[in-house]
């Protein structure tokens, strides 16, 4: 049994600008932290014919054609594996989230069927191959963050070119604001998981039509991120909370469907209990709000009285790896 491990992720900065229909005009920039909640995958030849699929669902196919699951599907046929064979995953936190889990899903599925296959296969090449199974064969509203930082870990900063390149770069951060950092970056479940699509197809249409309103705000967000990197790498944390209010009420005028008026509540709730800033973590409508904290006992007191539950974090240097092989 083959079994790999991929982090999911939080968006620090300049979420958005990773569609296609934004950077290959104009270029996008983000950076991301992978976290320590994981998907795992596993593969194994089977002693049954055909391919034995166990994930929220149970599958058995005879035929690649068969298996429902699109991204199991187009993984397998794009990497040629043969049956017999018996897939499972398993995740930390349910998808729909907001934390990135179909990309880190794709991720976790190559690197392991590269694996099985005997074959190296770099990091960036897992990054590229789970991108154009998601956008190019499954045309999924996506961008590439997701996929590139569950394949490449850390706190990580991003550049979308207009070519379709990724230029990759660990954000040069003093290790002490990194623990600082993950220490006052808090994160409660809101309650409520959403489909991401709705959200990214309604940004990517606007986006490629060329509305005025939708781009101005993705510009005005892509340059936050360099901003908030900027920050970050002077160690300027405080600050760094500041930007993440700004962003906030940027993002807000993005979509109707970003937020609504308990998430609204929540956030208040939080900027007013010792945060600094937040940020639904995701394309919004749901999932985790994250939150700098300038007082995260007060913080952590008002989200409990107001029903949610915190998912404590740490942050991942590994990116997606080969667990096991036996």
């Amino acid at each position: 049994m083959l079994i790999t491990r991929t982090p999911l992720r939080v968006s620090i900065g300049g979420g958005g600008t990773d569609l296609p229909s934004y950077y290959r005009r104009f270029g996008g920039y983000v950076i991301s932290a992978a976290i320590s909640q994981y998907i795992y995958i596993g593969i194994n030849r089977s002693f049954s014919d055909g391919y034995l699929l166990k994930y929220s669902e149970l599958e058995r196919a005879k035929t690649i054609d068969e298996i429902q699951h699109q991204i199991l599907r187009e993984s397998l046929r794009l990497l040629d594996v043969r049956p017999p064979v018996e897939i499972v995953s398993l995740a930390d936190v349910p998808a729909g989230t907001g934390l990135g889990s179909s990309g880190s899903f794709t991720v976790g599925l190559v690197r392991a069927i590269h694996a099985f296959h005997r074959e190296y296969v770099s990091t960036h090449t897992v990054a590229e191959e789970a991108c154009h199974i998601e956008m190019d064969v499954l045309c999924q509203p996506v961008g590439k963050q997701d996929q590139y930082i569950a394949a490449f870990g850390g706190l990580t900063g991003f550049e979308f070119r207009p070519d379709g390149s990724v230029r990759v770069e660990s954000l040069r951060i003093q290790q002490e604001a990194v623990f600082e950092l993950e220490d006052r970056l808090l994160m409660f479940f809101t309650g409520v998981s959403r489909e991401a699509a709705s959200i990214l197809q309604d940004q990517d249409k606007r986006s490629a039509e060329c509305d005025e309103r939708m781009l101005e705000n993705l510009h005005s967000v892509k340059a936050l991120g360099l901003q908030i990197k900027a920050e970050l790498e002077k160690g300027n944390l405080c600050e760094y909370g500041r930007l993440l209010n700004e962003h906030w009420h940027i993002k807000q005028k993005r979509s109707s469907g970003m937020s609504n008026s308990r998430i609204n509540e929540l956030y208040e709730l939080g900027i007013k209990s010792g945060a600094l800033g937040g940020k639904l973590v995701g394309a919004g409508g749901g999932g985790f709000l994250m939150f700098y904290a300038e007082d995260k006992n007060r913080l952590r007191r008002a989200m409990r009285e107001a029903g949610l539950r915190e998912m404590r974090f740490q942050f991942d240097f590994e990116g997606t790896k080969l667990m096991a092989h036996s």
